[in-house]
């Protein structure tokens, strides 16, 4: 299925969202927003779906930000107590499948947003990255809100207050990234890590990642006495059951996500 700015995929278990605005650089605008959003909801409605890979069309950009361009992706209703783009972050941090960003080529300030959102993110090598609003009048307050978690605190505050690029290597020693990859080895690298979620149980998965998120606002003993009583949840999903008898059956799981 296709949305106008946004491609749509089934490839194995991993539900593809690409962005194909290409003439705008892949720039965000409300369609290509409302084009992901749709693209989460139809992946989780899919039961087969063990994961979302995010990207972008061709091989120059994945994203360039928010469409700067009268009428584009600055069009706010001061009515509203939350952005579209907000609740894009919302939804992808409640979204019980991993997101995958691979990430093809260029990706400045919004864009950086995307990759923030997913739970991995893996970078061709000759990917730049930055985060240059304030060059521009403005700030990367919505995409501040993610890095704060993931990015050392001097490193965040260089990116942002001078707005310059960096490499997908720097990317990567911060912690934006997990791999950075010649070109031809990136679709490898990505097939790989869905096969690796395609192995894994969805609902321990939909646990972990509810759990993960959760903590991070816990203090050490909040945290335990949280992940304690999650454990003995898990102990009665038909999928630990069937994990646990496959284990000591010598045999692979047939997991169902119940």
């Amino acid at each position: 299925m296709t949305n106008a700015v946004v491609l749509y995929s089934r490839e194995n278990h991993a539900f593809r969202i690409t962005l194909n605005r290409p003439e705008k650089r892949n720039a965000i605008n409300n369609d290509l927003i409302e084009g992901i959003s749709d693209g989460i909801k139809q992946a989780e409605a899919d039961p087969e779906v063990r994961c979302i890979v995010l990207t972008g069309a061709g091989d120059k950009v994945f994203c360039a930000g928010g469409d700067l361009q009268p009428g584009g992706g600055f069009n706010f209703d001061f009515a509203e107590p939350s952005t579209a783009y907000g609740n894009l972050l919302r939804q992808a941090q409640n979204c019980p499948l991993p997101i995958l960003a691979v990430v093809n080529g260029t990706c400045v300030a919004g864009g950086i947003g995307l990759v923030a959102m997913a739970d991995l993110a893996i970078a061709v090598d000759t990917a730049k990255f930055g985060l240059p609003e304030a060059k521009i009048g403005l700030f990367p307050m919505q995409v501040l809100a993610l890095m704060k978690a993931l990015i050392p605190a001097r490193t965040l505050r260089e990116w942002m207050l001078t707005g310059e690029l960096f490499s997908a290597q720097d990317a990567m020693e911060a912690g934006l990234l997990n791999r950075v990859l010649p070109a031809g080895q990136l679709a490898e690298c990505a097939d790989g890590l869905i096969a690796s979620f395609a192995k894994t149980s969805p609902s321990a998965l939909r646990r972990g990642k509810y759990a993960m998120r959760v903590v991070e606002a816990m203090s050490f003993d909040q945290a335990i006495a949280f992940a304690e009583g999650q454990l003995g949840l898990m102990t009665l999903t038909e999928d630990a059951k069937e994990g646990l008898a496959s284990f000591n059956e010598k045999r692979s799981p047939k997991f169902t996500g119940k």
